[in-house]
C-alpha cells in the first residue's frame, strides 16, 4: 500500500450541483469520472466520483497544494449559496473510511440589525492517522484557514482551493478502528441504546404475558370443567348461565369478509416483522459496519425477496 491515488468523492446530490459545489470532483474541461456502486450504495442514492485529491501514504503536505482553480458565476453562486445555507455537506471515502465537513459556514446574528453572512471553505487540511500499513482513522478540518466571504461577491468569481495532507502514526491496530470511527461520528449522537430500559421493559412484557396466560388458564379450565360434566344432576349445580368459550365456537372458524384482503394484510404484517427481525439479528451480530456501504439496504432487499415467497 504504497500511494494512494484518488479519495473518492460522494456527490452531494446531482452532478450538476456537484460541479458548482464540490470542485473536487471536477476541473473545468476534464468529465467527471464515477465510481461503480453496489446495491446498497444506489439504495442509499450514493454517486460516488474519484476526486482530484493526489494523497501519497504517509507523504505530508505541509503547505498549500493547489487544488484547482474555478470560476463562478452568478447562477452558480446562487446555487452554492443555498447549499451553505441548508447546511450541505461534502463525504470523501478514503480506504473505506467516511471524512465529512461542510463546504461553507453562516453567521447569523441579532434582530434589528439582522446580520446573514455566508462563507466557503477553500482550503482543507486532512489529518490521516496510520499503524504500520494500514490506515486507521482520517478526518479534515478548516479552522486552520479563514473562510472566503461569498457576500457581496461581483461575478464571474475566480477561487483557488487549496488541501494540506498531515500522517500521524498511532497505537491503535487495524481491527479496532472501526469504534475509533463510532466514537467520533460526524453526526450527533442523538440516539443511545440503554440495555437497562430495554430488559426492564422486556421483563414488564413478559410479566404481562404471564398474567394473561394464568388467567386464561383458570377460564378455560372451569369450562372444560363444566362442558366434561357427564351427570346433568352434577351439572344442574354449577352454573347454568350460557357462557364460556365454546358458545364461540361456530364464529371462530366462520371466514371474515374480504378474506382475501384480510390474509393479504396479515402476510404482509408477518413478512415485515420477520424482515425487521431479521435485521436486528444481523446487527446484534456485528455484520454492519461503516466500512460495507449501504448494507443494511441491500440486506433489507434480500432478505424481502426471500420472505415474500413465504409471508407475503
Amino acid at each position: 500500500m504504497a500511494t494512494i491515488h484518488k479519495l473518492i468523492a460522494l456527490a452531494l446530490a446531482f452532478t450538476a450541483l456537484v460541479v458548482v459545489v464540490s470542485p473536487a470532483t471536477y476541473k473545468e474541461g476534464d468529465p467527471i469520472e464515477h465510481k461503480s456502486l453496489t446495491l446498497g450504495e444506489v439504495l442509499d442514492g450514493d454517486r460516488m466520483a474519484h476526486s482530484l485529491y493526489d494523497i501519497k501514504f504517509r507523504t505530508d503536505v505541509p503547505s498549500k497544494k493547489v487544488l484547482c482553480n474555478v470560476k463562478y458565476t452568478e447562477k452558480m453562486l446562487d446555487v452554492l449559496r443555498s447549499a451553505i445555507e441548508d447546511l450541505y455537506y461534502f463525504e470523501f471515502v478514503l480506504d473505506d473510511i467516511p471524512i465529512r465537513g461542510f463546504i461553507g459556514h453562516l453567521e447569523e446574528g441579532g434582530f434589528l440589525p439582522h446580520n446573514h453572512k455566508i462563507y466557503l471553505w477553500a482550503h482543507l487540511h486532512f489529518n490521516i492517522e496510520y499503524n504500520k500499513d494500514h490506515i486507521i482513522y482520517a478526518n479534515v478540518t478548516t479552522k486552520d484557514q479563514l473562510p472566503i466571504s461569498l457576500d457581496g461577491a461581483t461575478t464571474p468569481m475566480e477561487l483557488v482551493f487549496t488541501y494540506s495532507v498531515k500522517w500521524m502514526n498511532t497505537d491503535l491496530s487495524y481491527e479496532d478502528r472501526g469504534t475509533r470511527l463510532r466514537d467520533n461520528s460526524f453526526f450527533p449522537k442523538n440516539l443511545e441504546i440503554h440495555w437497562l430500559s430495554i430488559i426492564n421493559s422486556l421483563v414488564l412484557v413478559f410479566l404481562l404475558i404471564g398474567f394473561v396466560v394464568i388467567i386464561m388458564t383458570r377460564v378455560l379450565k372451569s369450562d372444560f370443567a363444566r362442558y366434561n360434566i357427564e351427570d346433568e344432576e352434577e351439572a344442574d349445580d354449577l352454573d347454568s348461565d350460557d357462557n364460556g368459550w365454546k358458545i364461540i365456537r361456530t364464529d371462530v372458524f366462520r371466514f371474515p369478509p374480504n378474506k382475501n384482503l384480510f390474509c393479504a394484510i396479515l402476510g404482509v404484517g408477518s413478512q415485515f416483522l420477520a424482515l425487521a427481525t431479521g435485521i436486528l439479528l444481523m446487527a446484534m451480530a456485528g455484520m454492519f459496519n461503516v466500512h460495507r456501504h449501504g448494507a443494511i439496504n441491500a440486506a433489507a432487499v434480500v432478505l424481502y425477496a426471500f420472505t415474500s415467497s413465504k409471508l407475503g
